[in-house]
């Protein structure tokens, strides 16, 4: 057991930092370490330092540099060192896999590589020749190992901040619209900003951003102006930036400031239309793309292997790659680069912010801390912290008392849970369904693949109606916001309060939205406060549209009782999102058009070569034959070079391929009309059943 022992102390290195994700203790160990070890080093200045921190402030990382690099020195040693031992071991088994000896080795190496013949027999090796492979590994494998976990490291925090720019160019148009909306009400300027940025889960990584400002005012006591300056030179995105410059030049020439924003909320405006029509541009070269090189590559490529297959040589294990690994990676790689580039220049609806998974040293607290003069933490004595725990505790035994008292409608708002019903039928119907699976692997997809088609089926389909049902609901709201927003503007423009307006409204016609208007009255009726009302209203209706609105509306109301400028701000801005909404579902249907002729030639080819091509050939063989499926197919007369045809096996592999096609081509035809995998599992369950009725006929 000797030779095992370098191996478990690779694993051994590597533990910490994989218990470090899970808990704050080791992650504590993790980062005293690498202060301890290279604190020192990183803490020197440098151009690079300077570069680093630039990195980490745009990426909007929650911890220090000289931490996040003294951690980043360490992973690289951790990295490097284990990886070096864990390459011998892993070239060891792929020569035993491939089946290669040593003395193969030693004769296809020169001279001075000859003792890398060892590795044929690792499990047989002393101390000292042991050694010689480690540290042979160490210097290269190891080496190269930990430059490219440092290297990796610093670039992901600029893949990170490039993420960011992109979000917070997309997500600054409502944050502008909502700061010139308060600024309408009579607030005061920083009160909009702290507004603003409580709210930073609903306007995104705009109004995360200019968060950075505010802590400055309200932590350090920086004025408007210099915060303001600093937020601009931190920022990755170069419109906020401008806006941030501009900005504080207005605050401190005495300019009005309302004229400013509105310029600003007009240009925006228009700038939000030309991204648009740069999204809508790089979703049909994505379609483009997709049906090019994703569907007609894999169905040229498919066809020629079994014509190739047929006339000169087997190509069955080819083709199984292909099928098997070739296109199911592909298409996902290619699903996650739609992801990513998209993300940078659409932005994120919800706007929930995403979170590096990095803590520092003061990254998690366990005890109420407070704010110190000097701008950190420090922990307070809380004479109220069990009741809190105990508040706690009965909000979360509430929030799952009422999911069981209504679970129609939690279901219907989070149409995932289904998957915790339909994946254990699934599963029973394929075990009931497949009976007894033989130990032969192709015999075993033969008999499982049926089973595990209709599973996928049955479980995108329930998922898919519980999405539209819950989507489509949310749509029908979102269509008639902008008129609500404008008919209670009016009333209140009028001289009537803000509860008098409310009740007017539920005695008019706003289709979807009456019932929950109705609802909201009800509530202010029974002693609620009208801000409250609309808050719970938008819980139920959970539209980002929506959230948008009250958002604004029911901060316009702390500063004053006539918000109607407000609420025509809020009108327009409504207006404007449900006209790029609907300018890009009408922009890619034709896309997504082209996707599904795109399958259903797929599907066309692929059926003609299972139930005629495929058979003729057979026929034709076996008639050569003189009636007989020769081992060694045909050797004389026309047919002459034609080999002996396994149609079951190409059958299989023809019905895999269009199975893996229709889950991805509708994966991506959601992704591309509208916007989330999720739209996709209606295609996904039509492309499917499409598959199943033409192999039925086979």
């Amino acid at each position: 057991m000797l030779w095992a022992l370098p191996l478990l102390l690779a694993v051994a290195i590597l533990l910490p930092l994989g218990i470090e994700r899970f808990s704050r203790r080791p992650r504590l160990l993790v980062s005293r370490t690498a202060l301890s070890l290279f604190g020192d080093y990183v803490a020197n200045e440098s151009p690079r330092k300077q570069d680093q921190q630039s990195r980490l402030r745009a990426a909007h990382v929650e911890i220090t540099h000289r931490v996040y690099a003294a951690r980043t020195l360490l992973y690289s040693l951790l990295f490097g060192l284990s990886g070096s031992i864990v390459g011998v071991y892993a070239a060891a088994a792929l020569l035993w896999l491939l089946r290669i000896s040593g003395d193969a080795v030693r004769a296809s190496l020169p001279p001075a590589l000859a003792f890398l013949a060892d590795l044929t027999r690792v499990t047989q090796l002393s101390v000292s020749e042991l050694f010689v492979l480690l540290f042979v590994s160490s210097a290269t494998v190891g080496t190269l190992l930990a430059l490219g976990t440092y290297y990796v490291r610093w670039a992901l925090l600029e893949e990170r901040a490039d993420r960011r720019a992109g979000q917070i160019e997309a997500t600054q148009p409502r944050t502008i619209a909502f700061i010139y909306a308060l600024s309408r009400s009579g607030m005061a300027f920083p009160a909009i900003l702290d507004t603003l940025t409580r709210n930073r889960d609903v306007y995104g990584e705009a109004a995360v951003e200019i968060g950075v400002a505010v802590r400055d005012m309200n932590t350090f006591g920086t004025d408007v102006l210099s915060a303001l300056d600093r937020m601009a030179n931190r920022t990755p995105g170069s419109s906020l930036e401008e806006f941030g410059e501009n900005l504080a030049s207005v605050l401190g020439s005495g300019q009005s400031l309302s004229n400013f924003l509105k310029d600003q909320y007009d240009r925006y405006q228009e700038q939000a239309e030309a991204q648009q029509r740069q999204y809508l541009d790089l979703l049909s070269t994505f379609a483009e793309a997709y049906v090019t090189v994703f569907v007609a590559g894999p169905l040229f490529f498919i066809t020629i292997l079994v014509v190739i297959g047929l006339v000169l040589q087997d190509t069955l294990g080819l083709l199984r790659a292909v099928v098997y690994l070739g296109v199911p990676l592909a298409s996902l790689l290619f699903i996650g680069y739609i992801s990513s580039t998209t993300s940078r220049v659409s932005g994120t609806l919800g706007g929930e912010r995403e979170v590096i998974p990095e803590v520092g040293i003061s990254g998690i607290t366990d005890v109420e801390t407070e704010v110190l003069p000097d701008g950190g933490v420090g922990a307070v004595d809380d004479d109220w912290a069990v009741s809190r725990e105990r508040l706690n505790a009965y909000v979360q035994f509430e929030s799952t008392l009422g999911w069981l008292r209504s679970p129609g409608q939690t279901v219907l708002r989070n149409p995932e849970y289904s998957f915790f019903l339909t994946v254990p039928l699934g599963l029973w119907w394929i075990g009931m369904r497949s009976g007894a699976v033989p130990l032969s692997p192709l015999a075993a997809l033969r008999t499982v693949d049926t089973p595990v088609v209709e599973a996928i089926l049955f479980g995108a389909a329930v998922f898919a109606l519980l999405y539209e049902i819950n989507k489509r609901r949310v749509r029908a709201i979102e269509r008639v916001i902008p008129d609500f927003l404008e008919r209670l503007a009016s009333i209140n423009d009028a001289g009537v309060s803000v509860v008098q307006s409310l009740e007017r409204l539920t005695r008019s016609d706003l289709d979807a939205l009456s019932p929950e208007l109705q609802r909201a009255w009800e509530d202010v009726r029974w002693g609620a406060d009208v801000r409250a009302a609309f808050r719970r209203m938008e819980r139920r209706i959970d539209s980002p549209m929506m959230t948008r609105a009250t958002v604004l509306v029911t901060n316009a109301m702390t500063a004053s009782g006539e918000i109607a400028p407000v609420l025509e701000i809020a009108a327009d801005e409504a207006r404007a999102s449900r006209r790029l909404q609907r300018e890009r579902r009408q922009e890619m249907l034709t896309y997504l058009m082209v996707i599904y002729i795109s399958f259903f030639v797929f599907i066309g080819i692929v059926f003609a070569l299972s139930s005629s091509f495929i058979p003729a050939i057979e026929s034709a063989n076996l008639g050569a034959s003189g009636g007989g499926n020769l081992p060694g197919g045909v050797t004389s007369g026309v047919f002459s070079g034609l080999g002996s045809v396994n149609t079951h096996a190409y059958t299989l592999i023809f019905f895999h391929a269009a199975v893996m096609q229709a889950v991805f081509s509708g994966l991506v035809a959601g992704q591309l009309g509208e916007g989330s995998l999720a739209d996709g599992a209606k295609h996904v369950v039509v492309l499917l059943t499409l598959t199943v009725i033409a192999f039925i006929f086979l």
